[in-house]
């Protein structure tokens, strides 16, 4: 009996102890509001791509053996530059005969239009003639006719020097389209075709690879796609913030450039838009190519010097969780922009609250105690 009595003395003794023991306060850590630039923004749903502004997949109009390659992958070459050519000499040769009869047109016509002005000067004299009464009427009336004929036979021959030329301007295009010219200044990104070899042009529908892959790397845009919900904030001319995975700690700028006018409708995959970004110059250490894939981040609003939280700090309910004396209370705010980093507080906040920075850690809640720790090193440095 002696055993229970003091058993149970025991617990009542720990029960009053574990009653009246001080709480022991929950270490926290604590961040301040802060004065700073906050932005909206929307991001691509899936990865965008870097383009160039011009590539031409290069083929020749006309199916031929390869007489001359004049360049291979990685050259650089001017607007206008020759780049591949076909056996042509059949072409020359109708192109040589094609400006000499220009030649013969021309002496014809010299030959013709000379005889025209003398029988022109003879009708005339006959007709002097004939007005003196030392002339009959039929030898004016002759050599009328003959300067009449002259004259169209000059005029035939000014026709005959057209057709010559027009011959000539066709044996030139027949044999332009043997050769395949640079249509801009870029970098030859990949050569389809060996010298001997037959070069055939795609027939309609088909798809084939091009002889000459031309790239100008000096204008380069990132498309990617938008998620239609967000497509509607979206205007040309916004600026736009570009991170590639080749350039992890690198950010670069642009605008957006185009908008896609209508849905990308594919199956699997959320409707979204294509939108166009011009990046701005590059810095001159980075090499950017063809085909990195990249993301966007459209800035749609921006404030400037606003009050702001990390916005990780704010609860679903427009909350954050603060120290008051010692006490963890939930304060109501509004908020203004938003992004994954930055929130914008309108109210309810100033620049000397704690904030706490885990506000779903274990065992918070409003009304609790709270020691508000230093971060460890390895927290601040991360």
């Amino acid at each position: 009996m002696k055993r229970l009595l003091i058993s149970v003395a025991v617990i009542v003794v720990g029960v009053a102890v574990f009653k009246l023991w001080p709480e022991r306060p929950l270490d926290v850590t604590v961040t301040y509001p802060e004065n700073g630039p906050v932005a909206a923004s929307v991001a691509n749903t899936r990865s965008g791509t870097i383009i160039a502004c011009q590539r031409s997949k290069l083929s020749l109009p006309l199916g031929g053996q390869v007489a001359i390659l004049y360049v291979g992958q990685g050259d650089k070459v001017e607007a206008g530059a020759p780049l591949m050519e076909l056996w042509n000499e059949d072409i020359r040769a109708s192109l040589a005969n094609a400006e000499a009869q220009q030649t013969v047109a021309a002496l014809n016509r010299d030959a013709s239009c000379r005889q025209a002005e003398s029988q022109e000067r003879e009708a005339k004299r006959i007709k002097n003639l004939h007005k003196r009464q030392m002339a009959t009427a039929e030898q004016l009336d002759k050599v009328q006719t003959l300067a009449d004929v002259a004259a169209i036979q000059c005029q035939l021959q000014d026709a005959l020097i057209d057709q010559a030329q027009a011959n000539y301007e066709l044996q030139k295009a027949r044999f332009t389209q043997t050769q395949l010219r640079a249509p801009f200044a870029g970098i030859v990104a990949e050569v389809n075709a060996e010298i001997g070899e037959y070069a055939t042009p795609s027939p309609p529908g088909v798809a084939t690879p091009p002889a000459i892959d031309l790239i100008n790397p000096e204008c380069l845009y990132v498309q990617a796609p938008i998620d239609e919900v967000d497509a509607s904030q979206v205007s040309l001319g916004m600026p736009v913030n570009v991170t590639l995975d080749a350039f992890s700690d690198r950010s670069f700028n642009g605008k957006v450039s185009r908008i896609s006018p209508y849905i990308q409708d594919e199956a699997k995959q959320a409707r979204t838009v294509d939108v166009d970004v011009i990046l701005n110059p590059l810095p001159v250490d980075v090499h950017m190519l063809i085909g990195y894939s990249a993301d966007i981040e459209v800035i749609t609003a921006r404030t400037e010097n606003t009050l702001r939280i990390p916005t990780e700090l704010l609860l679903e309910s427009s909350h954050v969780m603060a120290v008051s004396n010692g006490i963890a209370t939930e304060i109501e705010v509004g908020v203004g922009l938003s992004n994954w980093t930055w929130t914008e507080i309108t109210s309810g906040l100033d620049d000397t609250i704690q904030l706490i920075n885990e506000p779903s850690q274990a065992g918070l809640e409003a009304g609790i105690k709270v020691k508000v720790i230093s971060p460890s090193l390895s927290e601040v440095t991360q």
